[in-house]
């Protein structure tokens, strides 16, 4: 029988199994940034330690970084607190830090990736939720909290508990107007935001396939909000490419792609549970609730409570009341008052590239708030290469710096009171973008580019064909 990539990987990585049933996992990449790391730094240093491999950590800074304003001192005394620990601690450990002032800098998971960091059969952490990111390159990739930041940081390793997994299949083709943000939104909407726990998720399928890597980032990157501990997608020639001539590609490359095609899943893989959805059934999708598995179609009316089970009507009920939307109501149409294109599920050159093309020749509806926030300073020289910012800014966008912005407001992109984003982001909790009010509508950048010019959430495929 053979084995799927998750368990080659694992295998490869395995130091020793522990008494706990756990695995001590080596981790070949560390992706650090200014908000989980100070207290992991300030651990080693009470226990007299230091960073065991300095060269598998890279250090950038993304949460707090404002996307307008970036003199120094920051405004925000916390936000330059946190600066300022990331410079001293990269200083004194040795790692290389991905600075405002460095072109390399930008959202974690959208520079390692560009940077040819991110590679086939890694074990990849980072004390961030989305690392499973990483997974659309046939990586096994954790997110981790503070405590294990200073695991890594000391021993380059983690006590993980194995994973089942469950391939998911999405087959035949997407139509028109249909993106990676409405496959990725379908999916946690069938399988539910609870429904991976337990088990690493491989997408696969033709409709997966065929996507390009950036796409395939998307998909990966919301595999936590569905519940499963990671994420990933076998490498082909696709993902061979897209590392090709990066700065951190390996030497011999021929040679690490013989290895990297080796670790992908066995076709006699066997598989704990195996999905299959049909890509012509996946409409344009918007969550209208509290969690990323409240979703509907945009020509979907929004479900009925009788349609949940009983331990989840209360949570159901709490999210209509939130946003103030009613069962059987429709989506389309409902007034925005933001509109956020950016984030580490879509803030890629392609993202930028699919809502100007919805924005090219219109203008912002009045009274919505437009902002466009590349990944990373390389996505935005790149945009601003292919004149994409002038396009955005002649439709009224405001075109910002790289960061993590209004994904989660720590920073001073936030949303006001009552406000209601159509975002391109990966979380519409309570409170998320700043506000402990406001109410967030997840979508794809099309769609954000659709809204913030009708003023509405409006079907992009009515736009772009």
């Amino acid at each position: 029988m053979g084995k799927t990539l998750l368990h080659k990987v694992w295998d490869q990585h395995t130091v020793r199994e522990l008494p706990s049933g756990q695995t001590q996992l080596f981790i070949g990449l560390h992706l650090v940034h200014e908000v989980t790391s100070p207290q992991a730094f300030q651990m080693l240093r009470e226990r007299g330690l230091t960073v065991r491999f300095p060269e598998r950590t890279f250090a950038t800074v993304d949460h707090i970084v404002p996307t307008d304003i970036t003199a120094r001192p920051f405004i925000d005394d916390l936000a330059e607190e946190m600066m300022d620990a990331i410079e001293k601690n990269a200083a004194e450990f040795a790692i290389p830090l991905f600075n405002i002032d460095d072109n390399r800098q930008g959202v974690v998971h959208v520079i390692g990736p560009e940077q040819g960091l991110t590679q086939p059969g890694m074990t990849i952490a980072c004390g961030d939720s989305h690392t499973s990111t990483h997974g659309a390159f046939g990586a096994v990739a954790f997110g981790i909290g503070t405590s294990q930041v200073r695991d890594v940081l000391a021993t380059q390793c983690l006590a993980m508990s194995p994973l089942k997994v469950r391939r998911i299949e999405v087959g035949g083709a997407l139509s028109e107007g249909i993106y990676a943000k409405d496959v990725i939104l379908h999916i946690i909407g069938l399988l539910g935001v609870n429904g991976g726990v337990g088990y690493g998720y491989e997408y696969a399928g033709s409709a997966i396939e065929s996507m390009s890597v950036e796409e395939r980032m998307t998909v990966c990157n919301m595999a936590i909000e569905g519940g499963a501990r990671v994420g990933y997608i076998n490498p082909d020639q696709t993902t061979y490419d897209y590392i090709k001539g990066r700065p951190h590609a390996p030497a011999d490359f021929d040679r690490a792609v013989e290895w990297w095609q080796a670790m992908a899943s066995d076709a006699d893989a066997s598989y704990d549970d195996v999905v299959k959805i049909d890509g012509a059934d996946i409409g344009p999708t918007v969550t209208w609730g509290i969690t990323p598995g409240q979703s509907v179609a945009i020509d979907q009316a929004l479900p009925d409570l009788s349609a949940f089970g009983e331990a989840e009507r209360q949570t159901v009920q709490e999210a209509f009341d939130y946003m103030d939307f009613k069962p059987g109501q429709k989506i389309e149409g409902t007034r925005v008052d933001v509109a956020f294109i950016g984030s580490c599920t879509n803030g890629r050159l392609s993202d930028l590239r699919e809502a100007a093309r919805v924005a090219q020749g219109r203008t912002v509806a009045s009274g919505v708030r437009a902002l466009v926030v590349p990944g990373s300073q390389q996505v935005r020289a790149a945009a601003e290469a292919e004149g994409l910012h002038e396009i955005f800014a002649a439709a009224g966008f405001e075109w910002r710096g790289a960061g993590c912005s209004m994904c989660l407001a720590m920073n001073p992109d936030k949303l006001q009171g009552r406000e209601l984003c159509a975002s391109s982001s990966n979380r519409n909790f309570k409170g998320r973008q700043g506000s402990p009010t406001g109410r967030t509508l997840l979508m794809s950048p099309a769609m954000v580019a659709a809204a913030a010019v009708s003023g509405a959430v409006t079907d992009v495929r009515g736009l772009v064909n």
